[in-house]
């Protein structure tokens, strides 16, 4: 199932959220080779960590981590704008409609069809706030995969050549694109409906502060 958790709620759910960091590790920094710091546990995090986040975690039947990623407004601080602001030929990102979502992680051993339902959160999300677009900073095996679910960013910039490139990118919101995502994972749309529901009631009402 899905979870949506700010930061500060995850002392609720301890295995899952180290099962995100240590997978955060492994992904990044031992699979792909990034440049990221890791901690004495073995947890990769960084300074947005610390700015209580909304985690979107897939979690197994087991209660493991199956794959997440991290969302801000970008009204604060985001990595599209402080660390990949020159990718960008235009303007700051700086939204209360648009958020960011990084560090989309997967684990070794994530099913099939998380990736699918992790991308099928950031269409919900979208309805559900009123936002217009996702913005990311994805690597190019993520291109290939973001095609395969049914949901492609529009690419602002990129850097580097062949598996070493960087892009930033917006999705925007499609209510066809959050249909077929949920088909290809798997999903019915009502189930999706109903993580999001229980995680942020009938109001949904989100706890990020968007005055720019």
């Amino acid at each position: 199932m899905l979870r949506y958790l700010y930061a500060d709620e995850l002392h609720k759910f301890p295995d899952l959220a180290d099962g995100m960091f240590r997978d955060r590790a492994d992904q990044f920094k031992t699979r792909l080779g990034w440049d990221v710091h890791v901690n004495e546990k073995g947890e990769e995090r960084d300074q947005y960590d610390d700015l209580n986040p909304l985690y979107v975690i897939w979690e197994e039947e087991d209660g493991s981590h199956g794959g997440s990623m991290r969302v801000l407004p970008t009204t604060g601080p985001v990595m599209v704008n402080e660390v990949f602001g020159h990718l960008n030929p235009g303007e700051p990102i700086c939204s209360p409609l648009i958020w960011e979502v990084t560090r989309f992680c997967l684990s070794r051993t994530a099913s099939p069809h998380t990736a699918g339902a992790i991308m099928l959160s950031g269409g919900e999300m979208m309805e559900g706030f009123g936002l217009t677009h996702i913005a990311g900073v994805f690597d190019a095996r993520m291109i290939r995969i973001y095609r395969l679910i049914g949901s492609s960013p529009t690419v602002l910039g990129s850097e580097g050549k062949g598996r070493d490139q960087i892009s930033v990118g917006l999705w925007p919101y499609s209510a066809d694109d959050c249909n077929r995502v949920a088909e290809r994972a798997g999903i019915p749309r009502e189930l999706s409906r109903l993580w999001f529901k229980t995680a942020f009631g009938t109001g949904r009402q989100h706890r990020f502060a968007l005055s720019a």
